[in-house]
């Protein structure tokens, strides 16, 4: 081996130890408490500051001011950091995506905090812990993961072969699979999370001391250096430890050996770049080709999503944007910055508060807008002239909109933690091979238009491009394709049965931010007068990211105010103090989780003085609230006050002692229903099942005719349509078919079986049963009279699906005829979730096949069935909170196969939501309420073939009436019911085939009183 080689995998075996340290504490903390730690080179940072002031500020020795720093400062900020920080989202349900918000905003306070304490200036003087010589960083590297391995993994030691763990590490695991089963099982689990950060944040101090002396310390450089390499980590799937300090130290020996490459022609200074930050390459194929992390996980409705914008806000903040106008000198040259910032965030709100997407990298975007303006105003881009600067600004935001599909194709199948890595690593990834690099940005100069060259001319036209980004921005939010985003952001699986084409809606989010964010990166680069790289880094992405989560990401009002903080801030103050207020706000996420306004809102009304009424005034409220609820109670319609809570009460109660039973009808008076269930479905609700009726040709009195089976299809169309004024809206729905009570005739059972012995009961006459033709077997004479079944509109044959080694569906194929309800019912585990996924698109099966009509759908996604005509619904409830209940029915019309502007009344009416209910948003509402929402959602569509995962799951007795009679009355006008329900009386009534699963088979199929013996007897 030659000495430069010898040299140079030195140099990487040094730079590949202090990576292997970084996910070292990455994964641990990680492991231990679900947390991937954004703020980790933050900490680094931060100590290596630390050790600093103590040996060259104050004169300490070398050792004990880094025992002082390793042992006591490191491990100190990671139990405070989980105690006051991360504890509290645990408490909540410890969701990921709003603990990666937390530590980003941990990151950017720590930030902020070193700048304001230190300075913005980089420290040259930082001592050496450990020598240059690499075998000393290396050695220091296996001890702890040897030491971290032999704790965290099971040992095979165990006399009869198995495995097993330590005690901390049986712990570890509980907390981190289930935290809440693991303190109901005596685990500490504050105790382990607690444990998880100090060795975390002690591994980060520990990078931060090590790296310090050979890289530039400044509050920016070393925790954006520490943070690229995130790759190892994420490439050993936050799991493996020797495989993270094997892909450390290799990328390390591998970006040292490439720096003796000297690549020539006009891509040379490119190589050079990606040879030299090589770990930025392992980041941006880790976080967009290998699997995600933490892709089970959604981003949450934004902070301060749920607030009103106050009145006048508005014209407030147009009037404090407008008085800038009569600032002058250095007061204007600032407060141009601000309108500029304000473009650039209203992408997040587009992107994150609407889309409800992760985006880490706009300031990616806002830089390309810059640069592009200034290369094509300078006649520099490839293939295109000099062009006048805003023809230049308009054309860059053209060029920079399609380069959002770098970050919103990899978001398309990925969620949580996964695309917020891929955003960060596009923006790290452009930020060092575009701004970085003097091929690029040297020379560069960014004029302002012509006619605006003046500070008060080119600040009104900035006004005028940020109202035509709140324009734009409104029209996102607004109308078909807001509800579409809306949707997708509260609940994306929801929206993609509701048919919302999620695939094309999150690059719509991307595309939109990317246009938005180069608009303002353009307009803050001009109001500069040059091209500032620094400008546009990821650590200001960031700052941006949690200044907007903070203050409404689903509000422009609060993407304005950002902007004038942070630009406000920043100049009337020492630099940093910006970034930690943010950092602050953003850190007491778990403690204020409807956000700041939210939280002063609720301190206001609690500190409010109350006055303290008279006994006569107190008299006076109690007359008028008695006088109101007697009001409400003589309406004929919803009462405007009800409680939710009263969706769940019988509807009837016992009578009180002594007085008029509750609920007792008065003459030409009615008790009020709740508000949200209209009167004529509670009162069918309250009125006895009448017995089922007998198949036709067999009657319960000989010569009467016999009821129909099924509710005719006017009935169920005058059930659709609205009512009219003073007309009862759904009296036809009342006649379909209602659970049997006890002794009514079973379905295919003469009446005459189940009478009565007594005189008065007994039939007139038999009737004769028609003889068979002479010589036709009377089998066959039966299987000719037997009216055909139905054809089957969707059907599965020889599904098969597995989850690793376990066989979910094991040759499944059944059928879903038109008009007629088919049950599947089974034990848990038996396959019938996996079989219902394969049906309405959201799991795709090993083999087999789905048809619909004759038609293969097996590889078609959800949204794409719906609008064939097969719509589903969810076993936990998947409504839209943020939207109204008119609302949530129009998402399911508009994407649904037939739209049209009738559909949402007739879906609203049908379910029982008309009245005050479709302008309530959907957050708060009942559960009976919100599941009658979804039905009416996926009726809204007019399917074809309606999925039903547990639609009774939640609802009272009365309620599960009312859900019977519907859906008898959806199967009667000719859709196809497929109803998976543990309510086995329920599907006794309703079924006409039902399906029995049990290990992933049918094992029995037929009529409800036939097949659901099979039941009990496999359970």
């Amino acid at each position: 081996m030659s000495s430069l080689t010898y040299d140079l995998t030195l140099a990487g075996l040094s730079v590949g130890s202090a990576a292997a340290l970084t996910g070292i504490g990455l994964i641990v903390t990680y492991r231990a408490t679900g947390v991937l730690n954004f703020a980790h080179g933050a900490i680094a940072m931060v100590c290596a500051y630390v050790l600093r002031q103590c040996v060259v500020e104050w004169g300490w020795p070398l050792w004990p001011a880094a025992a002082v720093t390793l042992l006591l400062l490191a491990p100190a900020i990671g139990v405070v950091l989980e105690r006051f920080v991360f504890r509290p989202l645990a408490v909540l349900g410890g969701d990921p995506a709003q603990t990666l918000v937390a530590s980003i905003g941990v990151f950017v306070l720590l930030v902020g905090g070193a700048a304001l304490v230190w300075g913005q200036g980089a420290r040259a003087d930082v001592p050496e812990l450990v020598p240059a010589d690499p075998w000393g960083q290396l050695a220091v590297v296996l001890v702890l993961a040897g030491g971290v391995g032999a704790v965290l993994r099971p040992s095979r030691g165990h006399p009869r072969g198995r495995r097993r763990w330590t005690r901390f590490g049986r712990e570890l695991r509980a907390v981190v699979d289930d935290r809440e089963l693991a303190v109901l099982g005596g685990v500490d689990a504050d105790r382990v999370a607690a444990a998880g950060w100090a060795f975390g944040a002690f591994t980060a101090g520990l990078t931060g001391v090590l790296l310090a002396p050979y890289v530039r310390l400044d509050p920016y450089g070393l925790p954006l250096l520490v943070m690229e390499v995130l790759s190892v980590a994420v490439a050993a799937r936050m799991r493996s430890l020797p495989l993270a300090v094997a892909v450390a130290l290799g990328i390390g020996i591998a970006q040292s050996q490439l720096t003796r490459l000297h690549p020539s022609g006009w891509g040379a200074p490119l190589l050079q770049a990606i040879g030299a930050n090589l770990f930025v390459v392992a980041l941006l194929v880790a976080a967009l080709v290998l699997p995600g992390v933490g892709t089970r996980d959604a981003l949450p409705p934004p902070a301060g999503a749920r607030v009103r914008t106050p009145p006048g806000a508005w014209l407030v903040a147009s009037v404090l944007f407008l008085l800038p106008l009569g600032f002058a000198g250095s007061d204007l040259h600032t407060a141009i910055q601000v309108p500029a910032l304000g473009v650039i965030l209203l992408s997040l709100v587009v992107v994150t508060g609407r889309g409800g997407q992760i985006s880490l990298g706009q300031a990616a975007y806002a830089g390309l807008g810059a640069l592009f303006t200034a290369l094509l105003a300078a006649g520099r881009f490839p293939g295109l002239p000099r062009l006048p600067e805003l023809a230049a600004l308009a054309v860059a935001v053209l060029l920079v909109a399609p380069l959002g599909l770098l970050t919103g194709w990899p978001a398309i199948g990925r969620h949580g933690l996964a695309p917020a890595l891929a955003t960060f690593a596009v923006g790290v990834g452009v930020s060092r091979f575009v701004f970085a690099q003097p091929y690029a940005t040297s020379g560069l100069s960014l004029g302002r238009p012509a006619g605006f060259d003046g500070d008060r001319a080119y600040y009104v036209l900035e006004l005028a491009l940020l109202a035509l980004a709140l324009l734009a921005t409104r029209a996102l939010r607004r109308g078909r394709t807001g509800r579409a985003l809306a949707a997708m952001r509260d609940h994306e699986p929801g929206a993609s049965a509701a048919g919302v084409r999620v695939p094309s809606m999150k690059l719509l989010a991307f595309v939109a931010g990317a246009a938005l964010a180069a608009l303002g990166g353009a307009l803050l680069g001009m109001g500069l007068r040059a091209f500032d790289a620094g400008a546009y880094d990821p650590v200001r992405g960031l700052l941006w990211f949690a200044a907007v989560m903070v203050l409404g990401a689903d509000n422009p009002l609060g993407a304005l105010t950002a902007a004038a903080l942070l630009v406000g801030l920043d100049a009337g103050a020492r630099g940093g103090v910006a970034a930690a207020l943010v950092g602050i706000l953003a850190a007491l996420a778990g403690r204020f989780p409807d956000g700041p306004y939210q939280a002063l809102r609720a301190a206001h009304a609690r500190v409010r003085p109350r006055g303290v009424l008279t006994p006569l005034g107190a008299r006076v409220r109690r007359r008028l609230r008695a006088a109101g609820r007697t009001g409400e109670e003589r309406q004929p319609g919803y009462g405007a006050r009800t409680d939710p809570r009263d969706m769940a009460r019988p509807a009837r109660t016992p009578s009180p002692p002594g007085g008029t039973p509750r609920g007792t009808l008065r003459p030409g008076r009615g008790p009020s229903p709740p508000e949200d269930v209209p009167r004529d479905t509670l009162q069918a609700a309250r009125t006895p099942s009448p017995p089922r009726a007998v198949p036709r040709g067999k009657s319960t009195t000989p010569g009467t005719p016999s009821p129909p089976e099924t509710v005719p299809h006017d009935a169920l169309q005058a059930a659709r349509t609205p009512s009219p004024p003073g007309g009862t809206p759904r009296d036809a729905l009342r006649a379909g078919r209602t659970p049997s009570p006890p002794g009514a005739v079973p379905r295919g059972e003469s009446a005459t079986a189940r009478t009565s012995s007594s005189p008065q009961d007994a039939p007139r006459a038999t009737p004769r049963k028609p003889s068979p033709p002479e010589g036709t077997s009377r089998r066959a004479f039966a299987a000719a009279r037997r009216p055909a079944p139905p054809p089957p509109l969707l059907s599965a044959r020889h599904l098969e699906a597995r989850y690793g080694r376990f066989t979910a569906l094991d040759g499944v194929g059944l059928d879903v005829p038109a008009g007629r309800v088919t049950a599947v019912v089974g034990p848990n585990g038996a396959g019938k979730s996996t079989l219902f996924h394969c049906l309405a698109g959201t799991l795709r099966p090993a083999r087999g096949r789905v048809l619909f009509g004759g038609r293969d759908i097996t590889r078609l996604p959800a949204h794409a069935r719906t609008r064939l005509g097969v719509a589903r619904t969810f076993q936990q409830l998947a409504v839209f909170p943020s939207l109204t209940v008119a609302e949530n029915v129009r998402v399911g019309a508009e994407q649904g196969r037939l739209a049209g502007p009738e559909a949402v009344e007739r879906a609203l009416a049908l379910f029982g939501l008309d009245g005050p209910v479709p302008a309530r948003r959907a957050a708060g509402l009942p559960t009976g309420t919100l599941r009658r929402v979804e039905l009416a959602r996926a009726f809204a569509g007019s399917p074809r073939v309606l999925l039903l995962d547990e639609p009774a799951a939640g609802l009272d007795t009365a309620e599960v009436s009312a859900l019977a009679r519907i859906l008898r009355a959806l199967a009667a006008d000719g859709t196809a019911l497929l109803v998976v329900e543990h309510d086995l009386d329920l599907v006794a009534g309703l079924a006409d085939v039902v399906h029995v699963m049990a290990a992933g088979r049918i094992v029995a199929s037929g009529p409800p009183d036939r097949v659901l013996d099979v039941l009990e007897a496999t359970t």
